[in-house]
């Protein structure tokens, strides 16, 4: 038996059909999960540079080793202030969390 929150990656078509094919019965529970971790944030600014980069250049990566080193380069060159703007607002997002009651929040 297994409990889980209910988001999304949880219940994607392949993790539904893996836990039917091993038998493992999922409890009814509804969506309830609010996402406090920074790092999400962290994921976008990183796919919106790496996005802009991609744009930028004339030639693409062609291979897993040029790809590897766009994405470190940029991830290297990511602004200290976009981490301390992230851990900052950690006390307004669990604010916003708790006026709410652990409920739906824009976070």
């Amino acid at each position: 038996m297994l409990q889980h929150d209910n988001a999304r990656p949880h219940v994607a078509r392949i993790c539904t059909q893996f836990l039917e094919a091993e038998n493992i019965l999922v409890l009814a529970w509804p969506a309830y999960s609010p996402d406090m971790s920074p790092i999400k944030h962290v994921w976008d600014a990183l796919d919106r540079c790496i996005q802009q980069h991609l744009r930028a250049l004339d030639v693409h990566p062609t291979n897993l080793h040029q790809l590897q080193d766009a994405i470190l380069s940029i991830w290297a060159n990511i602004s200290k202030e976009c981490f301390q703007h992230l851990v900052g607002s950690m006390p307004r997002r669990i604010k916003a969390v708790l006026k709410v009651k652990g409920g739906q929040s824009q976070y």
